[in-house]
């Protein structure tokens, strides 16, 4: 393999899982009386063949890089947080509320500030679920899944009853100064399309993530941390704060993602918006393997199904996307695991001759 592998952590199994789900989609799509080629190609030329698709692709792909590292920095610490989506919409709630709160600071201000919130909030959000399994050893799954429903209801309560702009399901609109640019607005490309700067804080945060574990003292408990426990409680780290650090980074990075549609996009938190973005984190972390270089390709692929959805929704049903979907997410779990099973043995056999 090239070195540049070492940065992607790259393997045979969720590429021929891709390739193998496709033509099963193929199977699907000829069953229902057309042409695989006509529909993959209609797909790709209108995500990939423009400016417009490309800018749509990213815009999409951006909250699955965020929900992507959350996922995946909590599996770097032997977590399971299924509470990407419950953690976004928290974040984007609070990146909101600042953004129609502190409506006169200056914008060199109100953006950090913006962010600061989505990150803290996203972050105490899922501390909660770390609190928990520190404190009582509660399963940070059904912690997470709960906090799930308790986050969407409570964002429901705030925006229905106390920030609701009559006749709309939607808060105020943020101020001017909290507005993230779109990308055709300064470069004139991507035109029409919502991307927006908020990629660009993604790809910071798979930076941040990057260095943060290779790096830092404390990227090395976490890592210790999720490879053994006993290991890691036998070289005296504080299990308990880096189960609730883990947790609260996982959170963050969720949290974050929220300003791709409201600071970026519509400039205000709508009930629903985040089309289960937090869910289909889960199977960019797990497709990237947890490599936060990784996670921004997957997350590229991800939103080409996303969006190629709906392009080709004039020809075939969207839902065969969702087929796909959930067809590569199978395929990478198992196909996954033979391949490093064998790679396993392969490494460990005795050598001959």
């Amino acid at each position: 393999m090239p070195h540049w592998n070492k940065y992607l952590n790259l393997s045979a199994g969720p590429l021929l899982s891709i390739i193998v789900a496709m033509l099963i989609g193929a199977v699907f799509i000829l069953a229902i009386g057309h042409n695989p080629f006509d529909v993959y190609y209609l797909l790709f030329s209108e995500t990939l063949g423009n400016s417009y698709g490309i800018g749509q692709v990213l815009f999409k792909a951006t909250p699955l890089i965020f929900t992507g590292l959350s996922v995946a920095i909590a599996f770097k610490a032997g977590l399971f947080n299924i509470g990407a989506e419950g953690q976004l919409n928290i974040g984007a709630f609070a990146s909101a509320w600042a953004g129609f709160t502190f409506v006169s600071l200056p914008w060199y201000f109100l953006i950090p500030l913006s962010i600061l919130a989505a990150f803290a909030a996203g972050a105490f959000w899922a501390s909660i679920a770390g609190a928990l399994k520190a404190k009582f050893g509660s399963h940070e799954v059904i912690n997470t899944i709960m906090l799930n429903f308790i986050a969407l209801a409570l964002v429901s309560y705030l925006v229905n009853n106390v920030y609701l702009v009559p006749a709309t399901i939607h808060t105020p609109g943020i101020s001017s100064n909290a507005v993230l640019a779109r990308f055709d607005i300064i470069t004139g490309i991507f035109k029409g399309s919502p991307f927006n700067i908020s990629f660009l804080i993604a790809l910071a945060a798979c930076i941040f993530m990057f260095y943060l574990i290779k790096i830092t003292p404390l990227g090395y408990e976490i890592s210790t941390l999720g490879f053994n426990r006993n290991a890691a409680r036998y070289a005296k780290m504080n299990i308990s704060r880096l189960t609730v650090t883990g947790m609260a980074l996982a959170g963050g990075f969720a949290g974050l993602g929220g300003m791709n549609f409201v600071n970026g996009y519509k400039h205000y938190f709508e009930i629903g918006f985040s089309e289960n973005a937090g869910y289909v984190g889960i199977a960019v972390a797990l497709i990237a393997r947890n490599n936060p270089f990784a996670v921004i390709a997957v997350a590229v692929f991800f939103g080409i199904l996303e969006y190629g959805g709906l392009t080709i929704n004039t020809m075939v049903p969207k839902e065969i996307v969702t087929i796909l979907q959930g067809l590569i997410i199978l395929l990478v779990i198992s196909l996954s695991y033979l391949f490093d099973k064998k790679n396993f043995r392969i490494k460990h056999s005795p050598a001959i001759g």
